[in-house]
């Protein structure tokens, strides 16, 4: 066991947004840890998309490229292991890891992402992040004009729908039991040619994760290429809660223009604070934090 006590800014998750922030604390000279868990949730995830210079470039390579950058800061250190504790002090946040060590530091960070709650459809898990997707953005371009199925019932499905409809008119909506839809949402899928199937969903069949047929109760399997559905979800760590931060309606940590909890000190980027998950929007995120962060260290010695 450890104890680390001459840093300033403690990031706790170094996927994106956290190496994001690192990099830039790294470069403000300031003296950063960086803890990750190792399991980010895009690992199943064959390329990653819509991000300048690196699109089409698998995760585990830009997140690779982008630990040797930030560590080339030497002010940074990265730690591998799991915050199971933190306590807020006068002087800043006492931190733990499973592994017995400790830090302090002056701010805090989480950019510890979030777990999707997926439903129990064998071979669901297998595609998600390979067929199974969640962004059109990052995702819709390579499997445009191909047989797609949304995974969804009610406004979020009627939402999906409208969404990649704009990238294939091959659409067939599995709403997976009796459908929700509204008369006039109903009618809309029909206007656009939107087969809905309110079969239960058993199975989807594939091929190392790439999807070939949805297996239904009752009714013949369809064909796809691709899935795109929303799964309900939760904060990857309850260290937030516990700290007194505030969250969204949608279960998101609430922070302002600059990355800011409710809470003096803790800042947040990444998935954990928004809707919109993609490596781009994680990246600005942590860089905003870590400017953000650097400027409130300024204001207390300057």
């Amino acid at each position: 066991m450890a104890a680390i006590d001459k840093i300033e800014v403690l990031i706790i998750g170094g996927s994106y947004a956290g190496l994001a922030a690192g990099l830039t604390l790294g470069r403000s000279l300031r003296r950063v840890a960086i803890i990750d868990g190792g399991e980010p949730c895009n690992r199943q995830t064959p390329h990653s998309h819509n991000f300048l210079t690196n699109d089409g470039k698998t995760p585990a390579d830009i997140a690779k490229r982008a630990r040797a950058e930030v560590l080339q800061y030497p002010t940074v250190s990265l730690h591998i292991g799991l915050v199971t504790e933190v306590q807020q002090r006068d002087a800043g946040f006492a931190v733990w890891t499973q592994a017995g060590d400790r830090f302090f530091a002056q701010k805090l960070l989480f950019a510890t992402g979030i777990r999707d709650e997926m439903p129990d459809i064998p071979g669901l898990a297998e595609c998600w992040g390979i067929s199974v997707l969640h962004c059109p953005y990052c995702h819709g371009y390579e499997v445009r004009n191909e047989p797609i199925g949304i995974l969804a019932n009610g406004d979020t499905a009627f939402e999906l729908c409208r969404l990649i409809n704009h990238w294939s008119p091959n659409l067939t909506l599995f709403t997976n039991g009796p459908s929700s839809l509204m008369p006039e949402q109903q009618a809309k899928m029909k206007q656009h040619g939107i087969a809905i199937v309110e079969h239960k969903v058993t199975a989807l069949r594939h091929n190392n994760g790439k999807i070939e047929q949805v297996v239904l109760e009752s009714a013949a399997p369809v064909k796809l290429t691709a899935m795109f559905t929303r799964f309900p979800f939760h904060q990857s760590t309850q260290l937030p809660e516990q700290l007194g931060c505030t969250f969204t309606e949608q279960g998101f940590i609430q922070v302002d223009e600059l990355q800011r909890t409710s809470v003096s000190g803790v800042f947040a980027a990444g998935d954990n604070t928004t809707p919109m998950r993609s490596v781009a929007v994680a990246v600005a995120a942590g860089m905003k934090a870590g400017a953000a962060i650097n400027r409130e260290l300024i204001e207390a010695a300057f």
